[in-house]
């Protein structure tokens, strides 16, 4: 007897794979339940006769080993017509012979696999599944601005360490840690006693003065005369007219020592050089203090200064768009500068750019730069650390896409492009610097192409989609 099966193969594209190395094994078997079960049934009722697998562009046959040819050997890949049938629905039996058992058994499940492969051909032509939807943004081209962000440390615009000028014992603290000085406000008393005293003896010492030269005078007026009158010597005269002159240095000196004491005096009581915030005090009442010695520091931080380092190369470039220095004075007043704050948000000033340090730091090859900014309410401290953000320069017709749309992989970028076709192609390109939430691209795009920004992960390359527009809200998100 001889029997072929017809199996449609593209329809059913890898369902039987190499007779001779696993038995007609079936790798998708819950797709193809019944096929399974035949092709099994046949293979284990027929192993002897039937090894061979002819596949070809329509079907799949199985010959017999025996006779070497098959069934329809003058039309090898030939579509039933009599029937009506698909080629994948046709089972094609022939009973010339029915000389053992065992061969009827094959025809028996030969009739059973056409009523089963008839359930299967339903969902092997189920229509194909709809294109997947996806939101697509164009690429727009315009002048954006290109930031820049440094590390910045606050300073106060001036910071005076409190030191007394006299030595002494202090006796007392006259202002509150933390709090707001003015210029002027004593801070520290030193015990005044000594300096009163020293300040006593100097006017003493210059009333002693006076009197000597009181003397020194009434000793010139009277032998004046009489040396010119030859009654004494002209030497005693001279010795006298000198002794005037000594008097009145002695008077000076008085004076001066006079006005070290007053000095003295006023130096006890130790104020502030500046207004500003008074720090915590470095000494204790009762301590001795000298002019060495640092009691507190008073900064002064309304305007406050930022200082961040740039590097060389950035310093050069910006100073070459400008000729001249004052050009370069002028454009750094308008650059504004943006402080963002340890917690993320921004401050609600804009500074501007103080100065540049004299010399680029031959450890880092970075340059220092001071920005100041308005500190009203003394929200901003020294020693604080912040991010300056500022716009050095502006990219000309630059070409923008939102981040969210941009594939980053093993250190490339690609884009999903849709063409006018819903046909996506997945495309490489070349980023540049960031602006907010877009993404400036510098190849591979062009201005008013559609990208994919939501459902990146439904499409592949070639496949076809349905788009629609992103909510301008989200398109940049």
């Amino acid at each position: 007897m001889q029997i072929a099966l017809l199996l449609r193969s593209h329809a059913h594209a890898g369902v039987l794979t190499c007779w001779q190395s696993v038995v007609c094994e079936v790798v998708n078997l819950d797709a193809y339940p019944c096929w399974s079960q035949t092709v099994f049934a046949l293979y284990h009722a027929k192993h002897a006769d039937w090894g061979e697998i002819v596949r070809g562009e329509e079907a799949l046959f199985l010959t017999p080993r025996a006779q070497g040819e098959s069934l329809m050997s003058d039309a090898r890949y030939h579509k039933p017509s009599s029937t009506g049938a698909p080629v994948e629905d046709a089972l094609i039996v022939s009973c010339s012979s029915l000389a053992t058992g065992r061969l009827a058994t094959i025809a028996v499940l030969g009739l059973t696999c056409v009523l089963m492969l008839t359930g299967c051909t339903t969902r092997a032509n189920a229509p194909p599944p709809a294109p997947a939807t996806v939101e697509v943004v164009s690429v727009v081209q315009q002048d954006v601005p290109i930031y820049s962000e440094w590390v910045a440390v606050l300073d106060g615009y001036v910071n005076a360490q409190i030191q007394p000028h006299v030595s002494g014992y202090l006796i007392r603290q006259n202002y509150r840690e933390g709090s707001v000085v003015g210029k002027g406000d004593v801070l520290f008393q030193i015990d005044p006693r000594p300096f009163i005293a020293a300040l006593d003896q100097a006017k003493a010492q210059l009333a002693q003065a006076e009197a000597q030269l009181g003397k020194a005078k009434l000793d010139v007026e009277r032998d004046t005369p009489l040396a010119q009158a030859r009654a004494i010597a002209q030497s005693q005269l001279d010795t006298e007219i000198q002794a005037k002159l000594g008097a009145e240095a002695l008077v000076l000196a008085a004076k001066a020592n006079i006005e070290q004491a007053q000095l003295n005096v006023e130096w006890t009581k130790v104020t502030s050089l500046v207004s500003g915030i008074a720090g915590i005090a470095q000494v204790q009442i009762g301590n001795l203090v000298g002019p060495s010695s640092v009691l507190t520091s008073v900064s002064q931080v309304n305007p406050i200064k930022a200082y961040f380092t740039v590097s060389e190369q950035e310093f050069m470039d910006f100073h070459r768009r400008f000729p001249t220095p004052r050009s370069v004075e002028e454009e750094r007043k308008r650059i504004p500068l943006e402080l963002l704050l340890s917690d993320g948000s921004v401050y609600d000033r804009t500074g501007s750019i103080f100065f540049a340090d004299r010399e680029v730091n031959p450890a880092t090859g970075a340059i220092r730069i001071a920005g100041v900014f308005p500190n009203p309410n003394s929200l901003l401290r020294p020693g604080g650390y912040g991010r300056i953000r500022a716009s050095a320069r502006t990219q000309n017709g630059a070409l923008l896409v939102p981040q969210r749309a941009v594939i980053e992989l093993q250190g490339s970028h690609q884009v999903a492009v849709v063409g006018s076709d819903n046909k996506v192609s997945i495309r490489p390109v070349t980023v540049g610097d960031r602006v907010g939430k877009m993404w400036i691209v510098s190849q591979g795009l062009k201005v008013g192409e559609q990208i994919v920004v939501e459902g990146l992960q439904k499409v592949r390359d070639g496949s076809i989609v349905k788009v629609v527009p992103a909510q301008s809200a989200k398109a940049g998100a």
